[in-house]
């Protein structure tokens, strides 16, 4: 799918929305980075602080702007555009490397076929709720984007051709019920949906080497669906989530294939995790993924966790790419330190990747830290966080 990054408009299934518009003050940071222990392998990692005002000059605005290194992301709310339960988002996006593309083929991280890429996007929400009142909301979305992209090499082989640049129009659309909220084992949540999105882009053809060139659609067509649930028993404090995940494509190229590898939960709307992988090794144009994760506290005061994490795909790569076997295994764990207050939590996690190839042989390790601050505490933790490719200025700065 898209470059990586983080989403918007995700909604907490246990309370009522008027729409998808945040009506509540957020100020929140979201750090996390991840390290594979064998091989060199793209850069995983994220870092943004997100800030949600409601009342923004007037009642019915809504200001949502995130910032990371040398990417911002926002949207205008507007609430009640067309009637009480829609409303409208006006989104103004862009900045260094979201674009950019890594090629990862039979666990081989291919500097010489990667590239950076630079961006500029705006874009027109609109979001209608069917059951204002409800306990679980049922939301549709429909989304369209004008993106622009400049690609620059570095450190490509001298041989090899970037991409032109090009501007693509992107259409999505879905039905959301429920929604999983982008947080760090969030406590209770649910969702079922379903999506499509095209993208249309003014400049197709190839690029790459003379003699092995790429192929880049003139259009891309991604069917996906998604049914998840987390909860938390109340006395024991026990977590467990499962996330059952599946997509298909028309006409799918690097830049729409749909990417599995790594565990870090906030680098997309609808991450395909797969512990102890290189992050988005795989590029697919199917796939079925299931993961599951467990978190046991561990004192009285349910400060210190044990977390335990798994997951399992069958996958259709996307030719010229993925390696021998459509069966990809993950599995790790990790300890999670959570303040009294919630106000933030860090998890030091390890994940080993059953399937990957690594220097001729299966096994993969890696190990990662995320930490979650929520700098203004309130009893509804929902926020909309941003869109894919958002992290991807640390890789511009830290040198991928």
């Amino acid at each position: 799918m898209k470059r990586p990054g983080l989403v918007m408009g995700l909604m907490f299934l246990a309370l009522p929305v008027v729409a998808q518009v945040d009506p509540y003050k957020r100020d929140l940071i979201q750090l996390g980075y991840e390290q594979p222990l064998e091989g060199r392998s793209p850069l995983g990692a994220y870092a943004f602080y997100y800030h949600n005002q409601p009342d923004f000059l007037r009642t019915n605005l809504t200001l949502r702007l995130a910032v990371a290194p040398v990417y911002v992301d926002s949207e205008l709310g507007i609430s009640g555009v067309l009637g009480p339960n829609t409303d409208l988002g006006i989104g103004l996006t862009g900045g260094g490397y979201a674009d950019g593309y890594s090629e990862v083929d039979g666990g081989t991280y291919k500097t010489g076929e990667s590239f950076d890429g630079h961006s500029v996007e705006v874009s027109a929400s609109l979001y209608h709720l069917f059951n204002p009142g409800d306990q679980i909301p049922l939301n549709f979305v429909l989304r369209g984007s004008t993106h622009y992209s400049v690609f620059v090499a570095d450190d490509t082989a001298p041989g090899f051709q970037v991409p032109d640049n090009r501007t693509t129009f992107n259409v999505r659309t879905g039905l959301r019920w429920g929604g999983i909220e982008p947080t760090l084992y969030p406590a209770l949540a649910m969702e079922m949906s379903i999506w499509y999105e095209g993208q249309f882009r003014s400049d197709s053809g190839t690029y790459g080497f003379a003699n092995a060139p790429f192929d880049t659609q003139p259009q891309s067509h991604l069917f996906w669906t998604r049914a998840a649930l987390s909860y938390t028993l109340p006395e024991s404090q026990q977590n467990f989530s499962v996330k059952l995940q599946a997509g298909t494509s028309v006409e799918a190229d690097r830049f729409s294939a749909y990417r599995l590898g790594g565990s870090l939960p906030l680098t997309s709307e609808f991450p395909l995790s797969l512990p102890g992988y290189f992050y988005q090794e795989f590029s697919a144009r199917q796939y079925v993924l299931f993961d599951a994760s467990y978190l046991l506290p561990l004192d009285s005061d349910k400060h210190w966790n044990l977390s335990l994490d798994a997951a399992t795909a069958v996958v259709d790569y996307l030719p010229g790419t993925g390696q021998p076997g459509d069966s990809l295994t993950g599995v790790g764990g990790g300890i999670l330190y959570r303040a009294k207050s919630d106000r933030w939590k860090v998890i030091l996690n390890y994940g080993y990747g059953v399937n990957a190839i690594r220097d001729g042989r299966r096994g993969a390790n890696a190990i990662g830290l995320l930490l979650q601050i929520d700098l203004d505490k309130v009893a509804d933790s929902r926020f909309h966080p941003l869109e894919p490719g958002f992290w991807r200025g640390w890789r511009g700065l830290f040198g991928g």
